[in-house]
């Protein structure tokens, strides 16, 4: 017979050995990446850059497949472009949201979950209401695990979740908790679709409430999709022993393994906004520190965005771009009526993060 899920806390001992090992570790990887992230002096750049691989990387997951080509077309042109380059564009938006929520509410609820799945799916089904959603085995059509049913059931569960996100007082590191909030969150599958982009995006902004990074630069997606058979089997197995030691250990490796690649491709960044700065003082009479990092900010900027940013006449900010093209700093198409004005050398380390 299938075991009911529990209610959190975890009544076992949940701060073994080798999970306090393993979080010593973590502790120190996720610590150095948020001591260099503040080293940049405008985290939108981090911000974008980063979260657009895990945008792509998380709906890959769901085998929403696309390419950054095709994502940033979607990003400039969003009613004009393959579905699924959309639907990663409007998962980094489901992200800004629940980062601008939990900046503000200083808390994760259900309603601002609620919010982030609407972003996610495009709708407001909310909370499922009909039973029957069950979880199967692909190869043998297996039903594997029966997640509350009832309504009224599954918004126990989310409450008793609420609350285990946003009160400390039982004293167990963010961290190892994390690895227990994704789990429950998973277990409980409250929505009828986006459980699983959901539930990835409420790992970061808890890392975010939690004070261990100040930005949402942070994401285990890429980590899950290369270790993916494992992932679902060690859900399997914690569902049916009880055993959260080696589910734990997963996530808090996964962290540690992501703070280190997202610390090499904060320092690739960093070294080619050097790299640029110098160059366009030595080559030009243009630069500002305003410009510099507004071409950071996206890997495509626009005429109106370097008008705003600089404080510049219309006029201006497009002989500001024009001048960069032919230096070679940047290169530029036109898309429908507009001058798109593209970065390359940041969507090259994008591109490479993405696949390393």
């Amino acid at each position: 017979m299938e075991k009911k899920l529990e209610m959190l806390p975890i009544k076992k001992d949940i701060e073994t050995k080798r999970v306090l090992k393993q979080l010593s570790r973590t502790s120190r990887a996720l610590a150095e990446l948020k001591g260099i992230a503040q080293t940049m002096p405008n985290q939108n750049i981090l911000i974008n850059a980063i979260m657009i691989n895990e945008a792509k990387t998380s709906s890959g997951i769901e085998n929403i497949v696309t390419t950054h080509d095709e994502i940033y077309k979607a990003m400039i042109k969003p009613f004009n472009t393959s579905p699924a380059a959309k639907e990663v564009v409007d998962y980094r938006a489901a992200i800004w949201l629940g980062y601008e929520l939990v900046k503000e509410k200083e808390m994760i609820n259900t309603n601002i979950i609620t919010k982030i799945q609407e972003k996610i799916e495009h709708n407001q089904a909310g909370i499922r209401s009909v039973p029957g959603t069950v979880t199967k085995n692909t190869l043998t059509d297996e039903v594997v695990y029966t997640p509350p049913q009832e309504k009224s059931e599954i918004l126990k569960y989310l409450k008793n979740l609420e609350e285990y996100i946003n009160n400390d007082d039982d004293m167990v590191d963010p961290l190892i908790k994390l690895a227990i909030i994704h789990y429950q969150f998973e277990s409980i599958h409250p929505f009828y679709d986006g459980n699983g982009r959901t539930g990835r995006i409420i790992n970061i902004l808890y890392l975010v409430l939690k004070d261990l990074i100040d930005t949402p630069i942070l994401y285990l997606s890429k980590y899950i999709i290369r270790n993916k058979l494992e992932y679902y089997n060690l859900f399997q197995k914690t569902r049916e022993n009880e055993n959260f030691e080696d589910w734990i250990i997963y996530i808090l490796v996964g962290i540690e393994e992501m703070a280190e690649e997202t610390i090499n491709i904060i320092n690739r960044i960093r070294n080619e906004i050097i790299n640029m700065k110098y160059e366009l003082r030595e080559k030009t009479k243009i630069y500002s520190k305003e410009l510099l990092e507004a071409l950071f900010i996206e890997f495509y900027t626009k005429i109106p965005y370097i008008q705003k940013q600089l404080g510049v006449s219309d006029k201006t900010a497009q002989k500001y771009l024009d001048t960069l093209v032919q230096l070679g700093f940047l290169t530029s198409e036109k898309i429908g009526r507009e001058r798109i004005y593209k970065n390359e050398r940041l969507f090259k380390i994008i591109k490479e993060a993405d696949r390393e």
